[in-house]
């Protein structure tokens, strides 16, 4: 078989703009509309190239070391987008609009989101109103007793990652801003709503005033058998935040039962006083609310809690599920008292509050959030050992607790966005997260490994934080938090052409550090980088950022730096 040696810039011109022409002759290409490209571009190029009467294989040698199958009509030569898409890192996808059929080609897989207004540390959080903390892989399940993140990033036993946990505050406290009020449904509020509870014949209830909570709440007793309950039943559809006051004594629970009002399928969420995690067995999953017994809101999506413990069954994710099923009752047993039962479309200040709170009960008294996992970052870096520090943690978590302290007047969380600045002023090898580029210039590590790394966004992180406290501390003053943020802008602009590959950005400096094969950022922290240097540029008027910014930008579209 004939090879033909062809420039492969040359051919990505040729096979973009020969799609284009041809579809708009093919006939076939209507029953194709929006299927992934590559699965389906071979077979459109030979069927196509067949009717034409003018297409033959040919076998196109990548660079001397392997083949590809290809299409040859008279001097074009045809490339499958299987290939392309891998060994450019391109995509793409037939679309239909109006019956007309046409190839979209797209460097990159993220988005860019252009400020519209100066950052504000009293607003949203960049653009986290974006994010969804607790439907990652990575997150086992939302606690029942801290109502935060437990990660499994690099524990499957799972862990507490202040980092983690401070995105999953900040994405609530932005969802609050730019999202509308919630839609709120009284179950029980102990006067003006009373649940119509059934109660078994060994169980008892009874309504009387509690002065710590300065309302009127719902005692209840139950037998040990398993038929003794008190059961409120309800037919809800869509809202599924659960939040209520509960007491529980020992050996007390508080069941939900979802229905999927399409197959008659029945799950059972079961909050319990123990101290363990979750567990799920079949349609069964349990999380521990803690033992305590003293007055506490629990607040649950039960739909994301429903979707870990399947997760743990490896069942598969169901499609919209809040589409599909509703809340039927709401269970308690053993002896305890419960008030303000609710349920609502969202709960993002009671989430928000959540991470506050335990960011300031987890602080220790160095001001960090140590992170309990292994960590093992790069080749010719020792690993990180359980215990170490994270300047993203630092960062994130002062961006929480400044707004927490903005949103409640409480001083406790100024104080502890404060301590977290001591370690920032601690180097790596002391149990800190400051490294020195060139004994010059600071940076405040991400995974403060020695030699250190740069990581990029976890820095640009860092520094936003920084900012948040000094805004709310009072612009006016001279603050720790405002001099680090400048010492650490200086070094950002020094250091942000190293960052610069041509054709897209660097994940970290470890090519200059380790001496080792440069860790470029995949497309989603390229788009992190742009975003981030975009909001930084509306504080800072150096060009240096708004000109990264834009080009970085570009590279996204298929821009590349000038050659020699």
């Amino acid at each position: 078989m004939m090879l033909v040696r062809i420039n492969m810039r040359s051919a990505l011109v040729a096979l973009c703009v020969g799609v284009l022409l041809l579809t708009l002759f093919w006939s076939r290409c209507g029953e194709l509309s929006h299927r992934p490209i590559s699965s389906t571009i071979g077979s459109v190029l030979s069927n196509a190239l067949s009717d034409r009467g003018g297409g033959e294989e040919i076998e196109c040698l990548i660079n001397g070391e392997y083949s590809v199958a290809c299409r040859r009509d008279r001097d074009q030569v045809y490339l499958p987008f299987s290939f392309i898409q891998k060994y450019f890192e391109v995509y793409g996808k037939i679309t239909s609009t109006d019956g007309v059929d046409r190839f979209e080609w797209s460097h990159s897989y993220s988005k860019i989101y252009h400020p519209k207004k100066k950052y504000d540390p009293r607003g949203t959080f960049t653009t986290f109103e974006n994010y969804n903390v607790e439907v990652r892989e990575r997150v086992k399940c939302i606690s029942g007793i801290e109502g935060v993140p437990v990660s499994t990033q690099w524990e499957p036993r799972g862990f507490y990652y202040a980092t983690q946990i401070a995105q999953f505050g900040l994405a609530h406290y932005s969802k609050n801003i730019t999202e509308p009020e919630p839609r709120v449904r009284i179950m029980d509020d102990g006067e003006k709503v009373l649940g119509n509870w059934i109660v078994s014949k060994d169980a008892t209830i009874s309504r009387e005033y509690d002065s710590e909570l300065k309302a009127n709440v719902l005692k209840f007793s139950t037998s040990e058998l398993a038929s003794s309950q008190v059961w409120l039943k309800v037919n809800i559809t869509q809202d599924f935040v659960l939040s209520l006051n509960i007491m529980f004594k020992p050996n007390s629970s508080l069941t939900v039962v979802l229905q999927n009002k399409d197959k008659k399928e029945t799950v059972y969420l079961h909050y319990v006083t123990s101290n363990q995690l979750i567990y799920a067995q079949d349609d069964h999953i349990y999380y521990g609310i803690g033992t305590e017994t003293r007055w506490r809101r629990i607040t649950r999506d039960l739909i994301i809690d429903m979707q870990k413990g399947w997760a743990l069954q490896d069942r598969p994710k169901l499609k919209s599920p809040r589409n599909k099923f509703k809340i039927s009752g709401l269970v308690v047993s053993g002896r305890g008292a419960v008030a303000g039962v609710r349920v609502s479309t969202s709960e993002h200040t009671a989430h928000f509050f959540a991470a506050a709170g335990w960011l300031v009960r987890a602080q220790r008294a160095r001001g960090g959030w140590p992170v309990p996992a292994r960590r093992h970052v790069a080749p010719g870096a020792a690993d990180l050992r359980p215990g170490w520090h994270s300047a993203m943690s630092q960062g994130h978590g002062i961006s929480v607790l400044a707004r927490a302290y903005y949103r409640s007047g409480d001083s406790t969380y100024l104080r502890a966005a404060q301590r977290a600045l001591l370690l920032l002023d601690v180097p790596s090898h002391a149990g800190g997260v400051k490294a020195l580029w060139m004994d010059k210039y600071v940076w405040y590590e991400e995974y403060p490994t020695t030699p250190p790394l740069f990581v990029l966004n976890g820095f640009i992180y860092t520094l936003l934080g920084l900012y948040d406290l000094h805004v709310i501390e009072g612009e006016n003053s001279i603050s720790l938090a405002k001099k680090m943020f400048d010492d650490g802008m200086t070094s950002l602009k020094t250091l942000l052409p190293l960052f610069d590959t041509g054709s897209g950005s660097f994940y970290d400096l470890r090519h200059f550090t380790l001496g080792i094969s440069p860790n470029l950022a995949r497309w989603d922290y390229h788009a992190t980088h742009v975003n981030q240097l975009y909001l930084l540029a509306g504080l800072d008027p150096d060009p240096i950022l708004i000109n990264t910014a834009r080009r970085w930008e570009g590279y996204m579209q298929g821009k590349r730096a000038a050659h020699n």
